[in-house]
């Protein structure tokens, strides 16, 4: 593709290509850090719709994603502090570049010392949090499970940060609660369950991932185009002095990287950064937003939720690939509620922790705000025709819940995303108008678990 130079680069945008918010002057919105964006929860829980009268709980269940983490590799920080030490060598370090290496250096080396794709100080925190407001939300729950003598069943992907984030939840569980340490069990690992993008369930959608020309083609279209161009000589442009980014642009340091591929590892560690904010000098946060405007990081966390949206989401109108292989953790989020009712399960709670690539999936099956639409024939997803967004749909320690009530022989189920109470998909009835409440047999109608 033709490239740009410096001087086009800098110029103005086409507007109507950016996301809505990316021209604000202020802070960078949340949407910029695609599915690393931290935790953000519901409302206050005195907001929540207390159940029918006579119903009490009696089971809760949750798909969690791990909290937040440090960077899975140091590719970022390799590839961007190569052209760095180039830059510098040759004199073409901004004042402002001057300090972006040492800055990078030291995230890469919190990271590094925390372990990469591990759980940061914050990540820990997010999970603590959200155990304690689900004891809080539910006491009579857990003052019955550990009066009689029930079961706490806490399952993961086995791999390490949703291993450490089972742990971390259910610690801060029996630390809010020790009556509720003898109904712990050792924790199981199900990589069918909940890491099926890369468990046999997930075979087709491998071979899709790595093949389909029809993906590959909409991806290269929505991310090597003017605007993105554009966008990454501005972010570089910030570093670098205009003759390098231009050397950049030209290809010069292709074995290292491209215009994009450098940009993006600037944004890359920008949208990483406030899930690392406990492991930065004295606790104060990284500040990686001075090395990326906001319009800028607007546009490269769209490209990101695009990736997300076609790979993960619910991407192509006319195909089920993405998300069809999340439905045996929807019907083991309805067995378990059935085995309840059915009297075969001694568990008054399910906790699953995963990842990005089972919470995205499910949302889509599931039909979750936000995720209800999927990219038209002939149209490209944007942030202006569709309301999909990663930071919304699957956050760091993002979660869904369902929780189960009884009242003699019927039970309800209410479902909590991030904490806050939504509906079921359309076509399914609450038990009345405005009611976040459903009775199980509606359910198992509604998403046809004849």
């Amino acid at each position: 593709m033709k490239r740009v130079t410096p001087a086009l680069a800098l110029g103005a945008l086409f507007l109507t290509a950016l996301p809505a918010h990316a021209t604000d002057s202020g802070l960078a919105h949340r949407d910029s850090y695609g599915t690393k964006a931290v935790y953000s929860p519901g409302p206050d829980p005195r907001g929540y719709q207390r159940p029918p009268a006579g119903y009490t709980a009696v089971f809760t269940e949750n798909v969690s994603r791990h909290g937040s983490r440090s960077a899975t590799d140091g590719e970022d920080g390799d590839t961007i502090i190569a052209l760095w030490d180039q830059a510098r060598a040759d004199g073409q370090l901004t004042a402002r570049g001057r300090r972006f290496g040492p800055d990078v250096q030291a995230l890469e080396a919190a990271m590094s010392a925390v372990g990469y794709g591990n759980l940061s100080g914050r990540g820990k925190d997010e999970l603590r949090a959200t155990a304690v407001r689900l004891e809080k939300r539910l006491p009579g729950l857990f003052s019955a499970i550990a009066a009689n003598g029930e079961k706490i069943d806490v399952v993961s992907s086995g791999q390490g940060r949703a291993v450490d984030s089972g742990t971390v939840f259910a610690t801060a569980l029996t630390d809010a609660d020790p009556a509720l340490q003898p109904a712990l069990g050792p924790a199981r690992v199900d990589k069918n369950l909940l890491y099926f993008h890369k468990s046999s369930g997930g075979a087709d959608y491998q071979k899709w991932l790595a093949g389909d020309e029809r993906l590959a083609t909409t991806l290269k279209s929505v991310t090597d185009q003017p605007a993105s161009h554009q966008a990454a000589a501005r972010v570089l442009g910030r570093i670098f002095k205009p003759a390098f980014v231009q050397r950049v642009v030209d290809g010069e340091f292709a074995a290292t990287a491209d215009d994009l591929s450098a940009a993006t590892a600037v944004y890359d560690l920008y949208a990483i950064a406030p899930a690392m904010s406990e492991e930065s000098p004295d606790g104060r946060g990284w500040d990686f937003g001075r090395y990326i405007a906001p319009r800028d990081a607007a546009w490269f966390g769209y490209l990101s939720d695009a990736e997300d949206f076609y790979e993960k989401g619910p991407s192509f109108a006319d195909s089920d690939i993405t998300y069809k292989m999340a439905q045996p953790l929807l019907d083991d989020l309805f067995k378990q509620v059935e085995a309840k009712r059915d009297g075969t399960s001694t568990l008054g709670a399910e906790l699953r922790f995963t990842h990005a690539e089972e919470i995205i999936p499910l949302a889509a099956l599931m039909r979750l705000p936000g995720s209800e639409r999927a990219a038209d024939p002939g149209s490209t997803y944007t942030y202006e025709n569709n309301p999909w967004r990663g930071a919304e749909v699957a956050s760091l320690a993002s979660n869904i819940q369902w929780d189960v009530f009884r009242k003699g022989d019927d039970y309800l189920v209410r479902m909590l995303y991030n904490e806050k109470e939504i509906a079921f998909k359309a076509g399914c009835e609450p038990v009345s108008r405005g009611s976040r409440f459903y009775d199980l047999n509606e359910l198992e109608k509604c998403f046809d678990r004849s």
